[in-house]
């Protein structure tokens, strides 16, 4: 029996704060810019300055990529591209520089944050500050065996409201999350399947490295006997990650979940990170207020879970890659809504009814017809 009560959460989450997106909406009224001329920035821009309860929005300074890894014993089934047990060396890439991810980051001057929670690996092949949160070396085979044990589970989720905790006492103000796992995605088409009501072959993608037709219906048959093991546990969630979910997935549910108690905006990546956000859903209802889905990449999981959660994707270029890249590429977007919200000045309503601008010479607006 769990010491962890997940009702808590339902409690300590509060919803971003709707008098600031008032207030913010109100602001944007009053630029000189129409409303609704810059899209979905717009919303962004008030989005953000109700997760930090502040108008003007301030500039998102901060933010940090965090990427939890594991490796999943049903990627023994080849469901993978991946041969079972390598997420190590993604890991070690990743920290090398080597990853489209790093990559990103660099060019973004993103620090990147790798927390090892399940890889099949000896921690001494790793960086200390890496592996001091693993709970165990590898999952079970989810068709057969249950992932972790209820007190690894508790452990994981524990885990992820730690690095939760850490991140906001650091001063990050806004998050990208991301997974670097073999096999992890199978375990997300379980728990989407398990808690949407539906098949399993309506969420079997091919995952990041595509895998070919026989190998998705190997991948197809593990998410649908998995999903029988998962049923009955539905009432539960911490049991139902722990018997089909992984060390990684459970450590980030309980990070979601403990940022949203933060108010710390997340930027989700993919389909396993869009499983995890929806078991975070049904424990507290209000906690996807607090997450913005950063990507599509094409999963069929991923759009199942995102439409359950009301979730929209700011961008849509097919990156499948993982590891928090996707997720990535939309930093820059909530970066610039929260500049536009911020800096772009008022309208001068004048006695006569015309409208001008104020601090059009420090907007640089230089008089020009907008």
């Amino acid at each position: 029996m769990s010491s962890l009560n997940l009702d808590d959460f339902t409690d300590l989450i509060e919803r971003p704060d709707g008098g600031v997106r008032r207030d913010a909406e109100a602001r944007r009224e009053r630029q000189i810019v129409p409303a609704g001329a810059l899209g979905r920035l717009d919303e962004l821009g008030e989005w953000l300055a109700a997760a930090q309860g502040v108008v003007p929005v301030r500039p998102v300074a901060h933010p940090r990529v965090v990427l939890f890894a594991g490796d999943h014993g049903i990627a023994g089934l080849d469901v993978s591209a991946r041969p079972a047990g390598t997420a190590a060396a993604l890991v070690r890439d990743v920290l090398e520089g080597a990853r489209p991810v790093s990559v990103l980051a660099r060019q973004l001057g993103v620090p990147v944050r790798v927390v090892d929670m399940a890889l099949d690996c000896a921690p001494e092949e790793l960086p200390a500050d890496v592996v001091r949160h693993r709970v165990r070396r590898g999952s079970g085979r989810i068709d057969v065996e249950d992932a972790l044990t209820l007190q690894e589970a508790e452990a994981a989720f524990r885990a992820g409201v730690a690095v939760a905790d850490e991140e906001a006492d650091s001063g990050t103000d806004l998050i990208v999350l991301g997974d670097v796992s073999v096999g992890g995605t199978t375990a997300a088409g379980v728990l989407i399947a398990a808690l949407c009501g539906t098949d399993a072959s309506v969420v079997t993608g091919r995952g990041g490295l595509a895998i070919d037709d026989l190998a998705w219906m190997r991948k197809c048959a593990a998410i649908r006997d998995a999903l029988r093991r998962a049923r009955p546990v539905l009432g539960d969630q911490l049991q139902l990650l722990a018997t089909v979910g992984g060390a990684d997935l459970t450590a980030m549910t309980g990070f979601l979940l403990q940022c949203a108690v933060r108010k710390v905006p997340v930027i989700l990546d993919g389909v396993v990170t869009a499983a995890c956000a929806l078991v975070g859903q049904r424990i507290a209802f209000r906690a996807p207020d607090w997450w913005l889905a950063g990507h599509t990449g094409g999963e069929p999981g991923q759009a199942k879970a995102l439409d359950r959660m009301a979730l929209e994707p700011l961008l849509d270029q097919g990156v499948r890659v993982g590891e928090g890249a996707g997720g990535l590429l939309a930093l820059p977007l909530v970066q610039a809504a929260a500049a536009l919200a911020a800096e772009l000045p008022e309208k001068d309503i004048k006695e006569d009814g015309e409208d001008d601008t104020v601090n059009a010479e420090n907007a640089g607006a230089n008089n020009a017809d907008i």
